[in-house]
């Protein structure tokens, strides 16, 4: 842990700080609430002490495996080896869970990560009662939550708290590179506009139900194969790739639903998912009475796949998500281009790759690649102050360069939860977060609930 220490300085250093209105007490540490977790990722924001944070920990949650998941984590973190935490769990189950933590206002900050069907009331009934909230993503997956997370938008700037969507992806040493050379004229040059037949970016992710995280099988909720309590594939995961094209294209640039955004397309079709396959994911057989209603001749069919296409500030960006069931290497993949009219930037993870993310740089066409080369050497030598190990690699082709950063000096997305909880309790204690936010946020979900209900009135494709 102790050689990624430099670089996840270098992370935060690149994220941009957020500005002070207002201030928490300094004089006593904040304290957390972990609301409902059904999702591993509530546990990760734990696997490490954050120095903010009282390690009295309130618990609310219905009774179940879920919760039980939960603390058992924790506990793990607790009880191992090497820098244990000593998180002190104090935790309330039962059916009014929610209005016991509203009632008792214990802490300072909610934590949200599980069933998504619930999360938007969730935020909203959160800030009601005064509380900062860091929540998993997405914060909403129908334009219903999307009109509540509005909602929960003003009650929050009237009581003077904070909403955080927890985005990992910024904290990635990839993308951070990425958003730097993209600001680079003379390497990158201007961002093209695209068309619906070509966008100027263009990302595809392909994820698996079955995988293992931490060397263990991940067991997940049924509800996660219920796309009216987890979301479609598009309400989901794209969340991180509009994300990153807000971050990366439009750096600290508000990006307004209301007049930056056009969404043009989507589509969906469903994954198949076997009895015997749901048995091994969940534990649960045979499948609850509320998936019965996508059992095609035995067979679920979950709406977890789909494509996109919107336009932003101009701008056309296709995307793509794909849930399999398994990955022969249990790995995910992930492919995305953006396109300048100096040079494209491209981000690859597959089988070419040997399943790591790489980064290359490909001269536009008409530009000489001994100009994008040099371009490239002088950008890559100004970065190395931060990243030392950083070099340009010459790849078959003349025109494309890799930017090597080595793997094992990037912090694993497991350390991201951890830098993007430190970031959020710094800036409830500096007084806020920038403008720019809110608006992302609310434009991210307006695309991607808009997304699914053009989806759901479109053919299904196969």
């Amino acid at each position: 842990m102790s050689r990624f220490k430099p670089y996840m300085y270098c992370l935060l250093a690149a994220v941009p700080l957020f500005c002070a209105s207002c201030s928490e007490p300094a004089e006593r540490p904040l304290r957390l609430v972990v609301l409902d977790p059904g999702h591993f990722h509530a546990s990760l924001l734990q696997k490490n002490a954050l120095e903010e944070l009282s390690d009295t920990v309130r618990v609310y949650a219905p009774e179940g495996a879920e919760v039980g998941q939960y603390l058992a984590a924790v506990a793990s973190y607790n009880g191992r080896a090497e820098e244990p935490t000593a998180w002190q769990e104090v935790v309330y189950t039962g059916p009014d869970y929610l209005e016991r933590m509203i009632g008792d206002r214990a802490g300072d900050l909610v934590v949200l990560a599980g069933n998504n069907q619930k999360k938007t009331n969730y935020i909203l009934e959160s800030v009601k009662a005064g509380y900062h909230v860091l929540s998993d993503k997405p914060l909403a997956i129908c334009r219903e939550d999307f009109d509540m997370l509005r909602e929960a938008y003003a009650e929050a700037h009237s009581r003077g708290v904070w909403i955080c969507d927890l985005m990992t992806e910024r904290y990635d040493a990839l993308n951070i590179l990425t958003r730097e050379l993209m600001r680079d004229t003379e390497l990158f040059g201007d961002l093209l506009p695209g068309t619906a037949d070509n966008p100027s970016i263009a990302m595809r992710s392909i994820h698996h139900f079955f995988k293992s995280v931490s060397g263990q099988p991940l067991i997940r909720p049924a509800w996660y194969y219920d796309v009216e309590q987890q979301g479609e594939g598009i309400a989901d995961v794209t969340t991180h790739l509009i994300d990153l094209v807000f971050w990366q294209c439009f750096p600290e640039t508000p990006v307004r639903y209301e007049t930056d955004v056009e969404v043009l397309s989507a589509s969906h079709w469903p994954t198949t998912v076997q009895p015997e396959d749901f048995r091994l994911s969940t534990g649960t057989e045979p499948f609850p009475p509320y998936l019965e209603k996508y059992l095609r001749d035995g067979v679920l069919e979950v709406m977890a796949n789909g494509r996109m296409l919107f336009r932003v500030k101009g701008v056309h960006v296709g995307m793509e998500v794909v849930w399999n069931w398994s990955s022969p290497n249990g790995e995910d993949a992930f492919s995305a281009v953006m396109r300048g009219s100096r040079a494209s930037i491209e981000v690859v993870q597959d089988e070419t790759t040997g399943n790591v993310k790489s980064l290359y740089v490909r001269a536009a066409e008409g530009v000489d690649p001994a100009q994008t080369e040099a371009a490239l050497q002088r950008r890559v030598a100004a970065l190395q102050a931060e990243y030392p190990e950083l070099q340009v690699v010459k790849t078959a082709s003349p025109d494309r360069f890799l930017v090597d950063l080595p793997v094992a000096v990037r912090p694993g997305h497991e350390v991201h939860f951890g830098l993007v909880a430190e970031r959020f309790l710094r800036s409830i204690r500096s007084g806020g977060m920038p403008a720019w936010e809110e608006a992302n946020t609310l434009a991210k979900y307006y695309i991607t609930t808009t997304a699914v209900e053009l989806a759901r009135t479109a053919p299904s494709e196969q």
